[in-house]
């Protein structure tokens, strides 16, 4: 009897041990995470069925080139400090954030912003949500502040497919990245049009949780 309790004490010391083993090995680290975003994002430059081989440009050739990203070559600038790569593909008639600000008596912009998108998700290689093609030509709405002296952006959607669907209240930092650069005017026929790679650091809620990259393709307008 004894010698039958021993070896069953054993046997559940043994599946105890090997459940352990599992259980760290299939834990995975932020850094882990991070270093998988990583690869996933080189992968996506190398090669993509959503638009291809992309061409990184650093941001001293970027603004060489007056701030744009030649097309044609499927160019794409690479802002060392957050990570993110962006392709303007129209940067649009009007006026950027930088110099509405500098008509305001307090250098200070807050300015509804319409915005069309289509989302990727890198590392599950999936379509995920977007406005182009919704009933009524969905947009997404949201406020966004700019601040000249500190030259910094803040945003809320406040209308569309990422507030109501998606949950997500503040805009990603990613999402503004663009508004440097492009010029915004209420006319639908110029738009700005950019192409941007966000990981997520400079993503929404969901993808900073998951630690998951996000190519959007993205259209700007001043709203009312």
């Amino acid at each position: 009897m004894k010698k039958i309790t021993y070896t069953a004490l054993m046997l559940v010391s043994a599946f105890t041990m090997m459940f352990s083993i599992a259980s760290c090995n299939d834990y995975e680290t932020y850094a882990d995470m991070k270093k998988k975003e990583r690869k996933a994002i080189e992968r996506f430059l190398a090669d993509n069925d959503v638009c291809g081989h992309i061409n990184v440009i650093s941001e001293n050739q970027f603004y060489a080139q007056d701030s744009t990203t030649n097309v044609d070559n499927n160019e794409y600038v690479l802002f060392e400090e957050d990570g993110v790569y962006m392709q303007i593909i129209k940067r649009g008639n009007g006026k950027s954030f930088p110099e509405m600000a500098k008509e305001q008596p307090d250098s200070t912009v807050n300015q509804n912003v319409l915005c069309r998108y289509q989302a990727y998700n890198i590392m599950t290689g999936d379509s995920t949500t977007f406005s182009y093609g919704y009933p009524g030509n969905a947009v997404d709405k949201m406020l966004v502040k700019y601040s000249h002296l500190s030259r910094s952006y803040s945003g809320s959607f406040t209308h569309g497919i990422m507030y109501t669907y998606e949950g997500q209240t503040a805009v990603p930092s990613g999402w503004m990245k663009p508004f440097d650069f492009i010029r915004m005017s209420r006319s639908l026929d110029d738009v700005a049009h950019v192409r941007i790679i966000v990981p997520h650091n400079s993503g929404t809620t969901s993808a900073s949780t998951k630690v998951e990259p996000y190519y959007y393709d993205i259209t700007y307008q001043l709203g009312q």
